[in-house]
């Protein structure tokens, strides 16, 4: 019997032991949601620091609200004021920067214009190949020269008419002709020699 009654004291201090381990698991439970409860309310206490752009639009508000209330026509003669304080600002601007280019500005000599030799005509050589004309005559010009990009030598040929005064070259010879003023509708351009004759 004693040692029963032993075992039930000692299951009745294990019992109140596990009960007092509880009791304090949950007080430092409590406690700790107790601290972060005290942190979140100081976080709350303590706004976040605000940004430039939001102090600026803080202060806006105070200001706003500070002034007493005003009609439509005593705020649109408010900003009327505000517009014409800027536009003399900024011609005020505008006119020291002019002054400042000007100072600073060297003096440059306009360009003179082009000097052309009176006289020199374009010469070029080519073949006939069309006499029928009087006193006219078709000259097949051939011009060959490299591609810029792809370097093949590319070929074309140009027309054009040429004034022969004594009907002097024939189909197929070589000539070199010279620009001359308009003589007609087609031709600009004369014949200045026969080089080679057709055979």
């Amino acid at each position: 019997m004693a040692e029963t009654e032993n075992n039930e004291n000692e299951n009745v201090e294990e019992v109140e032991a596990a009960e007092a381990e509880a009791t304090g698991e949950a007080e430092a439970a409590e406690a700790a949601e107790g601290a972060e409860a005290e942190a979140t309310e100081e976080a709350a206490a303590e706004p976040a620091p605000l940004t430039p752009a939001q102090e600026r639009a803080l202060a806006r508000h105070k200001e706003a609200s500070s002034r007493p209330p005003r009609s439509p026509a005593e705020r649109q003669a408010e900003r009327d004021a505000r517009r014409k304080a800027k536009a003399a600002a900024r011609r005020r601007r505008r006119l020291q920067e002019r002054e400042k280019a000007r100072a600073n500005r060297t003096e440059v000599p306009p360009t003179p214009p082009v000097q052309r030799d009176k006289g020199v005509q374009k010469v070029r050589q080519g073949v006939v190949v069309s006499a029928k004309p009087d006193k006219t005559i078709t000259v097949r010009i051939d011009v060959a020269r490299r591609h810029r990009r792809y370097e093949k030598i590319v070929r074309s040929s140009v027309t054009l008419h040429a004034h022969d005064e004594n009907n002097d070259a024939g189909e197929g010879d070589v000539v070199r002709v010279v620009e001359s003023r308009p003589l007609s509708r087609t031709k600009r351009w004369r014949l200045d020699e026969v080089l080679e004759r057709a055979r």
